[in-house]
């Protein structure tokens, strides 16, 4: 196939509210599940380890982290700001229920975060789509994986 007749990659652009300012791009890592910090990762690895969740085993590190966002106590904020300590922190964070767990791990975690998109974050970006977070345009472009 010569390159004048080559599909053109599918983009979408997602609109939303920056909670921590930055750029970061990556492959997404999708989950329809909540997250617990404490008790649910291990901080030195950015493994979820939560027994029952979808992603236990997998890690976050350097992913753009698509999910609906913190559960469980205050500690979840601690056990992110480790991630960030460790150098294992997601790369972004894409998340849909905004709560004082999630606005302070973002915070504490370093990395641009952004919510309340103008589409269902988790309806859209799939685990392996390449996304693009400019938290500060409150832009998120996703290219879908299957005509990267």
């Amino acid at each position: 196939m010569d390159i004048a007749t080559e599909a053109k990659p599918e983009t979408i652009e997602l609109k939303g509210r920056k909670v921590v300012a930055g750029r970061a791009e990556g492959e997404a890592l999708v989950t329809t599940e909540t997250i617990s910090g404490w008790g649910g990762i291990n901080e030195r690895t950015g493994t979820v380890i939560e027994r029952r969740h979808e992603m236990r085993g997998v890690s976050f590190a350097g992913k753009i982290l698509v999910f609906p966002g913190a559960k469980g106590s205050s500690g979840w904020s601690a056990y992110f700001h480790m991630t960030r300590l460790n150098g294992v922190q997601p790369a972004a964070m894409i998340f849909t229920r905004m709560t004082t767990k999630i606005a302070l791990g973002a915070v504490v975690t370093r990395v641009p975060a952004i919510t309340e998109l103008d589409q269902d974050p988790l309806s859209v970006i799939e685990t392996g789509d390449w996304v693009v977070v400019d938290a500060d345009a409150g832009t998120v472009t996703v290219t879908k994986k299957s005509r990267r």
